[in-house]
């Protein structure tokens, strides 16, 4: 009866996880290899994705961005007033982020989070890392704001010395192509 269903279900461990599939003739179906942690993982990342991208949070960092930014100088030497404000900023930020995880994710731990991170950081999209990064890494804090102060002043990346915009056509193709068309009608 099993070789008459074309549709029949079939049963397939792999490991922690238990994948249903059916027995089709000429599909073919991606089984997950991941493990729970992995998919937890992912999960976790997708919020602060979320998380990042509100309005709460863009909104907290853009009050932060704006009461500190002209503290920071873009020089070798570190001033001490940047280690209260490095605080205030995991202070703030971080402990947001976390409070939110632990609202979609009850039982949610930054430090078993953090702990994944490092042997996921590969497979996170890189505004992402480097927003996590500026939690952990003082030089990566450090030139989250020198960036914001570059682009306040004005002193921003500017592309446009690099960009020509020329023509396709030449004038005198361009007036034979006009002439042409007008004759056919």
């Amino acid at each position: 009866m099993r070789g008459d269903t074309m549709a029949a279900r079939e049963r397939i461990l792999f490991g922690d996880n238990a994948v249903e599939m059916e027995n089709m003739e000429e599909e073919d179906f991606a089984v997950s290899n991941s493990s729970g942690a992995d998919a937890t993982f992912d999960t976790v990342v997708g919020y602060i994705e979320d998380i990042m991208m509100g309005d709460e949070f863009q909104q907290l960092q853009r009050n932060f961005m704006e009461k500190h930014y002209l503290e920071f100088e873009d020089s070798e030497e570190n001033k001490l007033s940047y280690t209260p404000i490095f605080n205030e900023h995991i202070d703030l930020l971080e402990k947001y982020i976390e409070q939110q995880l632990i609202e979609r994710m009850p039982g949610f731990s930054m430090t078993a989070f953090t702990t994944s991170l490092q042997q996921h950081k590969d497979e996170i999209a890189g505004d992402i890392f480097d927003m996590l990064l500026t939690f952990t890494d003082f030089l990566a804090f450090k030139e989250m704001f020198l960036d914001y102060r570059a682009e306040k002043e004005g002193r921003g990346f500017d592309l446009s010395g690099g960009l020509v915009v020329r023509s396709l056509t030449t004038s005198s193709s361009a007036s034979l192509t006009v002439n042409n068309c007008l004759s056919f009608q």
